[in-house]
């Protein structure tokens, strides 16, 4: 018997692969983030987070937006160096 094909509900969104660099204290933020849902039972993967952050970043007109960049630590741009 021939397997039948599904049709397609919904159009899956193409997926982007990045790479970038934060703060350590940014990078426990993730985890303390990922921490405080346990105790409401729910998981949640750190780009879960990350999209969850652009969506309510989204929701700021430009003059919050603008404020909330303000308060982020500068960080240099670029892959760290390896140790040598």
């Amino acid at each position: 018997m021939p397997h039948a094909r599904k049709p397609a509900t919904e159009v899956r969104a193409k997926l982007v692969r990045d790479g970038f660099t934060m703060p350590e204290a940014d990078y426990a933020l993730l985890a303390e983030l990922k921490q405080r849902l346990h105790g409401v039972k729910r998981e949640a993967k750190k780009s879960e987070l990350l999209r969850a952050g652009l969506q309510a970043l989204a929701l700021l007109d430009a003059k919050a937006l603008a404020a909330a960049l303000d308060r982020l630590e500068p960080v240099k741009t670029g892959r760290p160096r390896k140790p040598t």
